[in-house]
């Protein structure tokens, strides 16, 4: 398993002030990271889902359910601050994913709602070896089609690109995520851009 990453000096602050009391700290800390939960939720929100369920209500049940459960966690933090909050705030999007969804299904069903800048940089990545993407199609339309690959991949794929691409985490914060080691993470990744890079290859992008 990869070691553990180490709080930022603000996060440990605040973590200082609320094991000594201070509620008013603890309201800060959730503050601080609700931008980066919000992210995560919107990345993997179904779109059947969007009509019934809202990003802003599951990342404030995440927060609510880490405020029950934070006495314990400062008892025995098993993982940094940030990505303890991540993984309450994913299973929550499981919980509202199992009660709204047919369990199993995938593809188109299961596109991550990125930007399109964003599918354009990894677009960029993941053809680093061949010609500039925005030279093969138009952006919008690459965007697209990225976003198609992204739900052809194995969910394990996915989830390893959308972590580091999207959500901005190390591929140390990865490894402690997915209770890997850091160089088993490390291929994984490698392994997932390959993968996509052959699917928008089949889709034509990249092709002379």
């Amino acid at each position: 398993m990869s070691p553990g990453t180490p709080e930022s000096a603000q996060t440990q602050r605040l973590l200082d002030e609320v094991r000594a009391g201070d509620r008013g700290a603890l309201d800060r800390l959730l503050a601080e990271h609700r931008g980066y939960l919000r992210t995560l939720v919107e990345l993997r929100l179904d779109p059947r889902l969007r009509a019934r369920v809202d990003a802003s209500d599951v990342v404030q049940e995440a927060q609510l359910e880490a405020v029950r459960r934070v006495e314990n966690y400062l008892q025995k933090p098993g993982l940094p601050f940030r990505l303890w909050l991540r993984q309450i705030a994913y299973d929550r999007l499981l919980m509202a994913r199992r009660q709204h969804v047919e369990a199993g299904r995938r593809a188109i069903h299961r596109e991550a709602a990125l930007p399109d800048e964003s599918s354009l940089q990894l677009a960029q990545l993941a053809m680093a070896a061949g010609p500039t993407p925005s030279q093969v199609m138009v952006q919008h339309e690459l965007a697209v089609r990225v976003r198609a690959a992204l739900a052809e991949l194995p969910e394990d794929d996915r989830e390893v690109l959308l972590m580091r691409n999207y959500e901005g985490l190390t591929n140390q914060e990865v490894a402690q995520v997915l209770d890997l080691e850091l160089a088993t993470a490390s291929k994984r990744y490698g392994r997932a851009l390959l993968r996509l890079r052959k699917l928008l290859r089949q889709g034509g992008v990249g092709e002379p």
